[in-house]
């Protein structure tokens, strides 16, 4: 689910883009956080904490916690929530 409006800020929305996050197709808007694409279907899981391999999402959503870094384009350590 995506915020269509907000009393104060202006939501723009670039053209869709499509990509790939393991193995399956997902669609978000050009601007927009991979986050935000990930959210909007139904990805909440980002990866798993490598001691007790719980799962690990959306936390501050500000890139100051590193809680959704990933691996983007071969690329390591990317906060997806701001990227």
């Amino acid at each position: 689910m995506r915020i269509q409006d907000h009393p104060i800020l202006e939501l723009k929305k670039g053209p869709r883009v499509k990509f790939t996050f393991n193995g399956q197709e997902v669609y978000g808007y050009e601007g927009e956080s991979i986050l935000a694409a990930l959210h909007d279907a139904g990805v909440y899981v980002l990866s798993h904490s490598q001691k007790m391999h719980r799962p690990r999402g959306l936390f501050c959503a500000i890139g100051h916690c590193s809680s959704c870094s990933m691996r983007v384009n071969g690329v390591p350590n990317v906060r997806v929530c701001v990227e």
